[in-house]
């Protein structure tokens, strides 16, 4: 029995090759909470989602501004003029613009720096520095926080001069002198926003940039080779036909036999995300302590609802304005101790909205009224 050998038919080719779609924020797909080195980490959470970073924007403009009150009105004067004016590195000028700073890295990364720049025996600047070129160390006194940066030699160091250094945490935990960061715990929910984000770009790529899928089906004893013939002019046709549509020219596609063509992905709907993203959103946001509206985030909400937001809002700037009030303490009682005056002096700040001092006026006068009754009451009594 003679076998005959059976002739290799060619194939077409497939294309297996795919792109990695990944955000362009790796970091946040491998952190690690290991309770340093976060600083980086957590700028990049503020480039990778806005609403992140415009939060800590409305948390450093709302916290407001103060004054100053002092026993003696020319050392008033004086510091006034010494605020408004006081150099801030970076070219900024003024306390306010050093607080802006200051607020900003307190609350991305849980803790700032700053320094007083003495010259002349006379108060100079007031400047921030950049908690990621340090380290916080506890010192023998419990109540001590020593700063180390590094020296010439590439080792940390105390810094020289610890007594015109500035330092405030937000949320200290007993565990480590570093503050708490409002952005902790929000790495991995980052991260799958934008897996959700990059995935619905490429959806919809897919869906306006489509793919088509040609297939020429040929008759079973058909030779091979006038199979791959076919199948070239085949795709030679339909590139020509796809380049002349995109300039605007109509060409039809004209192909003998049975050619089958299909929309690759046509037929795979684009996910929902209306509410994966929203329940992601609310987490992050409700880390932030800001009400939704607030970061332009139409969710239904009550009037009552509102007000409660509000009120939670402005306990949270206080909390934020009496962390970082000793600091401003010892800015001005410095100031004014190298100036040989009295440095007894009282920060009063800003109210936070009308909101607040309409409500506070309201509060005011249904004590006063409930006085009056009480006391109209005590007297028809007696």
């Amino acid at each position: 029995m003679k076998w005959k050998r059976k002739e290799k038919t060619d194939v077409a080719a497939v294309c297996q090759l795919r792109g990695g779609n990944v955000h362009p924020f790796g970091a946040l797909k491998s952190f690690t909470p290991l309770g340093g080195g976060e600083e980086r980490m957590y700028r990049e959470l503020r480039e990778a989602v806005p609403v992140l970073d415009a939060a800590v924007g409305k948390l450093i403009r709302l916290s407001g501004g103060f004054e100053v009150v002092c026993r003696d009105k020319n050392a008033q004067k004086r510091l006034e003029e010494f605020l408004r004016t006081v150099p801030c590195g970076r070219g900024q000028v003024g306390i306010d613009s050093f607080l802006t700073g200051y607020l900003d890295s307190l609350l991305t990364c849980g803790r700032a720096v700053g320094e007083m720049v003495v010259a002349g025996g006379k108060l100079r600047a007031v400047c921030w520095g950049d908690v990621a070129a340090l380290e916080v160390q506890e010192g023998n006194d419990i109540l001590d926080t020593v700063l180390c940066g590094m020296d010439e030699k590439g080792r940390m160091r105390p810094l020289p001069y610890p007594h015109l250094l500035l330092f405030s945490t937000l949320n200290p935990e007993p565990a480590h002198p570093y503050g708490v960061s409002i952005f902790r715990g929000m790495p991995f929910l980052a991260d799958i926003l934008m897996k959700i984000y990059t995935a619905i770009g490429t959806n919809w790529e897919r869906a306006g940039n489509v793919r088509y899928s040609v297939i020429c089906k040929g008759a079973e004893n058909m030779d091979p080779a006038v199979i791959q013939e076919r199948g070239r002019q085949v795709a030679s046709e339909w590139s020509r036909a796809m380049e002349d549509g995109k300039n605007g020219t109509v060409r039809d596609f004209v192909a003998v036999g049975d050619v089958e063509i299909k929309v690759i992905g046509g037929e795979m709907p684009i996910l929902d995300s209306a509410v994966p993203v929203r329940q992601i959103l609310e987490q992050l946001v409700a880390k932030t302590g800001l009400p939704p509206f607030l970061l332009g985030l139409n969710w239904s909400t009550t009037e009552r609802m509102s007000t409660q937001q509000a009120d939670l809002l402005t306990s949270e700037l206080w909390a934020l304005r009496r962390t970082v009030e000793p600091m401003l303490y010892r800015v001005c009682r410095t100031f004014l101790s190298l100036e040989g005056l009295d440095n007894r002096v009282e920060i009063q700040w800003n109210d936070i909205s009308l909101q607040d001092i309409t409500e506070q006026a309201k509060a005011d006068l249904y004590h006063a009224q409930a006085e009056k009754y009480r006391a109209e009451a005590g007297k028809e009594s007696t």
